[in-house]
């Protein structure tokens, strides 16, 4: 993303789901791009999503978000090691089709 804006974020979700379906549940920290209505509007489209928000200041309802990202920061740093190259970008789908199979 180049920013963290609602509308980005809603976009690039779309982008997403459409390519690879909805997810069942969609979970996120309280940042504002989440718990904007932009992104909230998605259930029109995916009416079974559930979108759930961690609570405010409580890193315990967050651990499992926070764990995915590190476990996917990690699968990216050894992509890049074991292809020689900086570009993250380059490995990211690869990195998702591992996660989501």
């Amino acid at each position: 993303l180049k920013t963290k804006t609602a509308e980005e974020v809603a976009y690039n979700l779309i982008d997403i789901f459409t390519l690879l379906g909805a997810p069942s549940i969609l979970q996120s920290d309280n940042g504002r791009e989440f718990s904007n209505q932009i992104v909230s509007n998605l259930k029109n489209y995916w009416p079974n999503l559930k979108i759930v928000h961690g609570k405010p200041r409580h890193s315990q309802s967050q651990g499992s978000v926070e764990r995915a990202n590190q476990d996917i920061q990690n699968m990216l740093m050894t992509w890049m090691r074991d292809n020689n190259t900086s570009k993250w970008s380059e490995g990211l789908r690869f990195i998702q089709l591992m996660k989501n199979q």
